[in-house]
Parts: structure tokens; sequence; C-alpha cells
């Protein structure tokens, strides 16, 4: 660490400062590497230890907020950089948006570096200024979580994410703690010995209490089959006039096939069938005769929820408002009710400032109008279950209605990042959040990652990317209420709090000392 902050240090200063800002652009790359698939997350043992030292010795606050915003920019162009396939989806008309996308949507992210950069310079040196630059770290994240409709992807405790074991402490502290102690383990080695053994030991703790928590035996399952439907439609070709037809064949198919194996696999379950987000062509909720064909290979007793568009009509047959729904219905294809996504994309499903700035990147003529909010779905002969549309499953303590529901269904279209990391980094989320609930999670995903996860986010089945078929599962019982889907974010809010006053009472001991 001596030579890492010897090297880094002399970088700061004098008119080759580009070099540090290059260095730190560099270091903030790296760092993207501990997050989905890759999950290298040693690399956050260089990689952070080398932001904290080019902030905390920069001779100025101004070249402290510099170097803080490169490293801020390189991480979010590298861990986003899987966005440029949706503009590649339509590379004709936003051609000319390929190279400026994601450096221009990392740039207002770069911004939240700038807090832990700046906050942590008013902390003494030592175990003050790591606790003050930890702490303001994740308050930034959960700030971006809540800023300008919020968007919490791809936060460091998202690092952990590659099996059950690692996270299991979110059922406690949810993701943010778990980016608060990534952060402290990160930093505790620049310390010198005892902070790597702290570090060590925290890491060894953290491991024997996911043990600890997986141990007792899972309850046996809901009597629920669950038929997952994959159908891998290219997001290009999903809108296509000619290839409606055929999509909407295709999940028929797969959803007979499913249903047959799940009666041969789980006689007497009762069948509940997934389709992803807007996988019907048609507006299913509005359309009975292709409610009908979409619900014909049902068995009787069996449930369809299918991730189709819902419109609402003016008297001459145009539509006034949309919503993107997921839409449940019975063997007969009798609508029995319908969740409308709350938490809308600014700009891929409404446009932000409408008839203010110069381009619509907006599929359809309409804006998709925001549904009321999260709600419990009380189906017949189901467990009771609360929707999640696309990313509203990434925001951590706001993925269950009031009323707690026995399981979660998230329903995506992850079609339009193609075969990239995008989809393993959305899937780790899903995941994390049946962990901090403490409740199932049955995931359809467009073109996959299509899975089941029980309550404390272990595995049941999955399908990988740009794969076409069912996951078939039963449904995992939910588990009890964790401490923090009761108290949610105000758990990791009070242990920043906590953390920034232990580093305001160590800095006010080494100032009485000089």
């Amino acid at each position: 660490m001596a030579r890492l902050r010897e090297a880094l240090t002399r970088r700061l200063e004098g008119p080759g400062f580009w070099r540090a800002l290059a260095t730190a652009f560099g270091l903030g790359a790296i760092a993207a590497l501990a997050l989905p698939p890759v999950h290298a997350v040693p690399v956050l043992l260089v990689s952070l230890p080398g932001l904290f030292i080019m902030t905390m010795e920069a001779p100025t606050a101004r070249r402290a907020a510099l170097v803080a915003f490169a490293w801020g920019w390189g991480f979010h162009i590298a861990g986003l950089h899987w966005l440029t396939n949706a503009i590649l989806t339509e590379v004709e008309r936003y051609w000319w948006l390929v190279p400026l996308a994601v450096p221009g949507l990392a740039l207002p992210l770069a911004g939240f570096t700038l807090v832990p950069a700046l906050a942590a310079r008013w902390a003494a040196p030592g175990w003050p200024r790591i606790l003050a630059f930890s702490a303001a770290f994740v308050a930034a994240e959960m700030l971006r979580g809540i800023l300008f409709t919020g968007f919490p992807w791809n936060l460091i405790g998202t690092v952990w994410a590659f099996g059950a074991l690692p996270i299991q402490a979110a059922a406690w502290i949810g993701v943010h703690g778990l980016s608060l102690a990534t952060l402290l383990m990160a930093l505790a080695p620049l310390m010198g010995w005892r902070g790597a053994a702290g570090s060590l030991a925290a890491v060894m703790l953290f491991a024997a209490f996911g043990v600890a928590r997986l141990l007792p035996q899972e309850p046996d399952p809901e009597p629920v089959a669950l038929v997952l439907v994959q159908g891998n439609v290219a997001q290009e070709a999903k809108w296509r006039e000619e290839s409606r037809i055929p999509i909407f064949q295709r999940y028929i198919d797969l959803t007979a096939a499913g249903v047959q194996a799940a009666q041969r696999d789980a006689p007497g379950s009762r069948i509940l069938v997934i389709w992803p987000e807007t996988a019907s062509p048609y507006l299913l909720a509005n359309d009975p005769a292709a409610a009908r064909l979409a619900t014909a290979p049902l068995p009787p007793g069996a449930t369809l929820l299918a991730g189709s568009v819902r419109a609402e009509f003016a008297p001459d047959g145009r539509p006034t408002r949309v919503w993107n729904s997921l839409v449940a219905l019975d063997a007969q294809g009798t609508v029995l009710d319908a969740y409308d996504k709350a938490h809308l994309v600014p700009f891929g499903e409404y446009t932000p400032l409408r008839g203010l700035l110069p381009i619509r990147l907006v599929i359809s003529a309409l804006d998709f109008t925001p549904g009321p909010g999260l709600r419990r779905i009380s189906l017949p002969g189901l467990p009771s279950f609360g929707g999640l549309i696309c990313y509203e499953v990434i925001f951590p303590g706001a993925v269950t209605p009031a009323e707690r529901p026995g399981f979660l269904v998230n329903v995506t279209n992850d079609a339009w990042f193609g075969v990239s990391a995008g989809p393993h980094q959305h899937l780790a989320t899903a995941r994390l959040r049946a962990v901090e609930e403490g409740l199932p999670l049955a995931r359809a995903a467009q073109t996959g990652i299509s899975a089941v996860f029980d309550a404390r986010g272990r595995e049941v089945e999955r399908m990988g990317l740009a794969e076409t078929g069912v996951v078939l599962a039963p449904l995992p019982a939910a588990g009890s209420r964790t401490p923090f889907a009761a108290v949610g974010l105000y758990i990791p809010f009070t242990l920043l709090a906590l953390v920034a006053i232990a580093a305001g009472l160590g800095s006010r001991r080494r100032a009485g000392r000089g």
C-alpha cells in the first residue's frame, strides 16, 4: 500500500495532472470488473484505495473533485457499456448516439463520487477519514437511488451477488449495508496489518453469518408449479407487423409444452404461467380473442400472468392512454386483475420535459402512463404476490406493497441489451431483493435470464441468456419478515449516521491531541 500511495501521490502534483485523471479513470473502470457478471471482487482492494488516496492526498479540493469525477466516470462507463445495445436495435435512426449515450449518462452519475471525495477531507487522517469516506460514498449511492426518479444501478454491494452465501447479511442491513461493509473492508488495509487482519476477519464473519442463515432446512414449497416462458424474441423483431403472429404462437406453443411438463412433474399442483414484460404483441386486457388464444393451453384452475400493453381508447378508436402491465388471466381468458408499472424508465417509457428536448426515444406515439403503485394481488388458488415490471426491482426497500405478499413476480424485457453484462446485473439486483424481503422471487425475462429464487436468495432454477424454452420450478415458501423488510432503508441510514459520528469523534480526539 505504501508503494501505491507514493505512485499515486506523485501524479497529483505538477503540470502532468492529466496523468492523475487518466489513472483515476482507469481505476474506476477496473472497479467495474467487480460487478456482475465478472464478480472480480479483489480488484476493489486496488481501485477503492486508489480513489481514496488520490482524493485525500490531492493538494486542493478542486483537484480532489476532478480525480473523483474521473474515477466515477470510468466506473459508470465500464459498468454501463452494455446500454449501447439498446441503440443498436435502431441504429439507422440513432447511430449518432452510439459514442455519446453511455459517456453522457455516466457524466451525472460520476458527480456522485464527488460526495465522498470532498466530504471526507474534513476528517482527520487515518481511521476517521476512512470512516467518513465510506459513509459518504454509500450516502451518495442512496441519493442516486432517489434523485431524478432514481437510478440505484451497480451499487457496490451488488458485487457479492454471485451466490446466496455472501449476501445473507442483506436480510438485516440491505444492499446499502453491504456497500458500507465493502468500502470499509477494502480501505482497512491502508491502516497496516491490523487493518488488513480486521478486513479478513470481517469477511469471515459475513461468511459465517451466511452459513448460519442458510443452514436451516427450507420449508416445503407451495403447491404451485411455476412455468416461466422465455420466448427469446430479439428486440428489433418484436414490434414488426409480420412478426406478431409468429411471436404470439411461439409463446402459446412454449406455454403448452411447459404446462404438459408441469402436469407430469408436479401432478395436483396449481399451475402459474408467467410471460415476460410486453411478451404479448396483442393487448390482452383489451382483446378477448387474443386472451382466449393465449390461455388455450391452460388446464382448468391454471393462471397466466402475461406482460402486455394495456390501453384506454377514445370513441373513435384512438388510444388515449397506455400502460405497461402485468395482466392476470384465468384458463378461459378472463381478465382477473392487472398491475400497471408505476416507476417508468425516463426516455424509454416516457420523455421528460416533453416538447423541450430535441429528441424522442420512446417508440410509441404516446408516453406510458404510470400505474398507481405497488399493491398485493390475490388470485384464486394462489398465494398473494407483488408485481414488479422491469427495473422496478432495482430499488431496495421499495419492492413490496404495504400488505406483505407471499412472493414477488418480476417480468422484464432485457432483449434491449442483447448478450451483455446488463441482464446479469439486473438479475443480481433481483436476487438481492429476495434476500432483503425474505420472499421468493420468480423472474421471467424476454431473452433471459429467467430464474426462480427462494426466500434466502438461493437459485432454484434458471435459463440463461439467448435461450428459448421454459423454466419449471415449484414456488418456494415465503420466509419470515426480515429486519430489513420491517424497517427498510432506516437500517443502512442509521449505520451511516453511526459511522459518520465515529469519524467525527475520532477527528476531534486527534485534534485535541494536536
